[in-house]
C-alpha cells in the first residue's frame, strides 16, 4: 500500500484524489466511503463497512424504555430500529500495513445486504490486500472479523500474514458464554459459527498477546475486557499527535448514557467501567478517537459534560 496521503504530486496506486477528499464518492456510490487523515507520521484511513439496522433496545436494555425513547427522540431517531455504522481502520506505520478489523463480510441468514463493503471499498481506494502485512482485532465478534470469510478473501492475503488478538479473546470463543447479552434472534448462533470458521481458517496466522502489544512503530493494541473478555483498543501515537480506536467500548449512546448497557456486551457492568475509564483518560488528554459504531467517519474528541461527557466530531478536512 502506498502512503495514504500524499506530500507531492507524484502518482501512486493509492492517489490523493481517490483518498484524501472524502466530498467525492465511488461511481456507484452517492456517499463517501472512506476518509484519511494523518496522526504525526503515521497514516490512517478510516473505511465504512455499510451499516446495520438493528432494534433501538440493543442501545440500552436495563434503561427505562420510555427514558430511552425520550434519548432517541432527542437526538432525532427513529424508536424501533436505526443504522449502526460499521467502521474500520487501515494504519501504515514503519513499512507495515495494518488493517485494524474486518467488517462483517456476508452472512445471508441475517439479511444484513448494506454491511459487509469493505473489500470492495479497499479496492475503491487502491488498497491492495496483499499489501496487507498485519491485522489487528479488536474482538471476534462477526462484524469484526467477517471479511476474511468471504470466499476468496484468504487466497489474496499474504502467506505470513499476522493477526494479532488477546490472547483472552480467543480463549472466549473456544466456548462463549451469552447469558448476560441481549440480542436479536439469530444472533448468537450467527456469532459462534463466524468465531469457529475464523479460528480455523488462521490459527496459523494468529499473534496472541495477553495485555498490551506494539504492533508498528507507534502502534499499540491494549487489552480493554468487558463488551468481550479479550476486547482491545489501538492508539496511535506519533510526532505528539495520537488517536485510539476504541473498538466496541463507546457506541453512540455512550457519551452521555455511559452507563446503559449494550445488548451485544458479554459483560456489560464491566463494559461500562471500561468505556468510562477510557472517555475520562480520552478528555483529559484531547486525543482523537474514533470507534467502530459512531457515525462514519466517527473521528472526534471527547469532552466532560457534568457527570457524563460529549462527543466532538472533527471538521472534516477538505
Amino acid at each position: 500500500m502506498n502512503r495514504i496521503i500524499r506530500n507531492t504530486q507524484q502518482e501512486t496506486n493509492m492517489s490523493l484524489d481517490d483518498t484524501s477528499h472524502p466530498g467525492r464518492p465511488g461511481p456507484d456510490e452517492l456517499v463517501p466511503s472512506r476518509y484519511a487523515l494523518k496522526v504525526g507520521e503515521i497514516d490512517v484511513l478510516v473505511v465504512s463497512d455499510g451499516v446495520l439496522p438493528l432494534p433501538t433496545a440493543m442501545l440500552a436494555h436495563n434503561a427505562d424504555p420510555a427514558v430511552r425513547a425520550a434519548w432517541l427522540h432527542d437526538m432525532f431517531l427513529p424508536p424501533d430500529a436505526f443504522d449502526w455504522a460499521l467502521n474500520v481502520v487501515v494504519v501504515r506505520s514503519g513499512g507495515k500495513t495494518i488493517l485494524i478489523d474486518a467488517g462483517l463480510g456476508a452472512d445471508p441468514d441475517l439479511h444484513l445486504p448494506r454491511a459487509g463493503q469493505l473489500i470492495k471499498r479497499l479496492e475503491a481506494a487502491g488498497i491492495d490486500l496483499a499489501s496487507v502485512t498485519d491485522l489487528v482485532l479488536t474482538h471476534m465478534h462477526m462484524d469484526h472479523i467477517g471479511g476474511l470469510l468471504v470466499d476468496g478473501v484468504k487466497e489474496r492475503l499474504r502467506p505470513d500474514l499476522r493477526i494479532h488478538v488477546a490472547a483472552a479473546e480467543v480463549k472466549f470463543w473456544e466456548s462463549p458464554d451469552f447469558s448476560h447479552t441481549s440480542m436479536p434472534p439469530g444472533f448468537p448462533d450467527a456469532l459462534r459459527s463466524a468465531a469457529k470458521r475464523f479460528v480455523n481458517a488462521y490459527h496459523n496466522h494468529l499473534r496472541q498477546f495477553d495485555e498490551e502489544h506494539e504492533v508498528a512503530p507507534g502502534v499499540v493494541v491494549r487489552r480493554t475486557g468487558g463488551h468481550t473478555p479479550g476486547h482491545s483498543v489501538v492508539r496511535l501515537a506519533s510526532a505528539g499527535d495520537a488517536l485510539t480506536f476504541a473498538g466496541d467500548a463507546v457506541f453512540a449512546v455512550g457519551f452521555d448514557q455511559p452507563d446503559w448497557h449494550n445488548g451485544f456486551e458479554h459483560d456489560p457492568e464491566e463494559a461500562a467501567r471500561v468505556r468510562v475509564r477510557l472517555l475520562r483518560e480520552l478528555a483529559e488528554t484531547g486525543e482523537m478517537l474514533v470507534a467502530t459504531h459512531l457515525p462514519f467517519p466517527s473521528v472526534g474528541r471527547v469532552a466532560v459534560a457534568g457527570d457524563t461527557f460529549r462527543w466532538v466530531p472533527a471538521f472534516w478536512d477538505y
